[in-house]
């Protein structure tokens, strides 16, 4: 089923991909296939940054969630929600053209998240002359 909008949740372990029309709603949840924490701060007197080179396999699996969705918001806390847009530019352009925000949010429930979306693409909607 095609849905007109999807919002991504996302950290540096899991992403949480809620995509929705007007009266339907899928949830898919993405991890990490590493187990473990990764590390993201750089050690004193290493050369380099200290970040963890970006996981494309993680990022390939929430753009295939993402599916074929309208618009896009993306939301979580840190940066892994600006690595994940980075990402789409570079290796899923379509997609990627179709982010309509990204936004900061901590751990909210499904609930929360797809509230907030419902709220953001209103919004957008309206300011398009479309609500």
């Amino acid at each position: 089923m095609s849905y007109q909008h999807a919002v991504v949740w996302i950290d540096h372990q899991h992403a949480t991909v809620i995509d929705f029309s007007v009266d339907d709603q899928h949830v898919a949840v993405v991890e990490r296939v590493e187990g473990g924490q990764r590390q993201v701060h750089r050690k004193s007197g290493l050369p380099g940054s200290g970040k963890p080179a970006p996981d494309h396999h993680f990022y390939d699996e929430v753009a295939a969630a993402l599916g074929d969705a309208r618009e896009i918001l993306i939301v979580g806390p840190g940066v892994a929600k600006q690595e994940l847009k980075k990402d789409l530019d570079l290796r899923h352009k379509a997609l990627a053209g179709r982010v309509v925000g990204i936004e900061s949010a901590d751990h909210p429930s499904s609930g929360q998240l797809l509230a907030m979306a419902k709220k953001y693409f209103k919004r957008i909607d309206a300011l398009r002359g479309e609500g």
